[in-house]
């Protein structure tokens, strides 16, 4: 039986096996599923399917919310892309995320990577690395294996909930496990996975969960196409060879007790933040009459 609980954990164990991190997850799953690797990489697969296509929904979709909050603004980054500051590729993975988010927030099918309200991140950073890169889905599938890996541990030590831990709690998450991936896809070690994963995560520490009228779109969908461009740098600055001093397993510490100590008004309450700004509670009256 194979059992992790922390990322060094993880690391070890691909180091003394001489593996990469998605075959210790996957043995894991094996374990603990009873089912074969053949099954959790088929369901994998068509998770990776699902990721897909809500990007290609995303950067089409001209729907709004039943909000009216969000809706068409992946289109107009999309169409921007060649045009910006950051570049084609950065801005193609911002529009990627935004997009799903998008789909999400208009009731359309997505994968929550580790949640709903982070759904973007990681289809995000895939497809454009997969387009860029010319990664197969196969290589892909197994990455997503190691970036579930990544959301294990966190979701043992600290929490992917904003409501229990803040935006840092689900974005952050995301990020991290975005990161963990694009380093596997480019060939990294489980160590610079666990760099990566830190650099995304300790960069996003005390981000507040502050939902208008308490819904998953503002400020959520931009946020989700802010945190893939975010976890991108993460992958690259590992890759360049920059070190976190802090260790992943620490800062992933550090991330639950910032998490405790937040106020209940940050974390998915609508009382504080964005929420409790003027325009914020105009908007939640307009959107919920009854309740004003």
């Amino acid at each position: 039986m194979i059992a992790f609980n922390t990322i060094s954990d993880l690391v070890r164990l691909a180091d003394e096996k001489a593996v990469l991190i998605h075959d210790i997850v996957l043995a894991k799953e094996q374990h603990d599923a009873q089912r074969p690797r053949t099954a959790l990489l088929a369901d994998m697969a068509r998770n990776w399917e699902v990721m897909k296509a809500s990007v290609q929904r995303g950067i089409e979709n001209e729907a709004h919310s039943a909000s009216g909050l969000t809706g068409g603004d992946a289109e107009k980054l999309y169409a921007h892309r060649t045009e910006g500051y950051l570049g084609e590729i950065a801005l193609r993975t911002a529009a990627y995320a935004v997009g799903v988010s998008e789909v999400n927030a208009t009731m359309g099918r997505i994968v929550a990577c580790p949640t709903a309200g982070s759904c973007g991140i990681m289809p995000a950073v895939l497809c454009a690395a997969q387009e860029q890169r010319g990664y197969a889905d196969d290589a892909i599938v197994l990455a997503l294996f190691t970036a579930a890996g990544i959301g294990m541990v966190i979701d043992q030590n600290a929490s992917i909930a904003g409501a229990e831990g803040g935006c840092q709690a689900e974005c952050g998450t995301a990020a991290g496990m975005a990161a963990a991936a694009l380093v596997e896809l480019a060939g990294g070690t489980p160590q610079d996975i666990a760099n990566a994963c830190a650099l995304a995560i300790k960069n996003l520490l005390g981000l507040a969960c502050d939902p208008v009228a308490g819904l998953v779109e503002v400020p959520c969908v931009k946020r989700n196409g802010f945190c893939a461009v975010h976890a991108t740098l993460a992958a690259d600055m590992t890759l360049a060879g920059i070190r976190s001093v802090i260790p992943c397993d620490d800062v992933i510490a550090a991330m639950d007790a910032i998490g405790r100590s937040m106020p209940a008004a940050i974390r998915e309450t609508a009382e504080g933040g964005l929420a409790a700004t003027e325009r914020g509670r105009a908007l939640a009256a307009q959107i919920y009459p009854k309740h004003s």
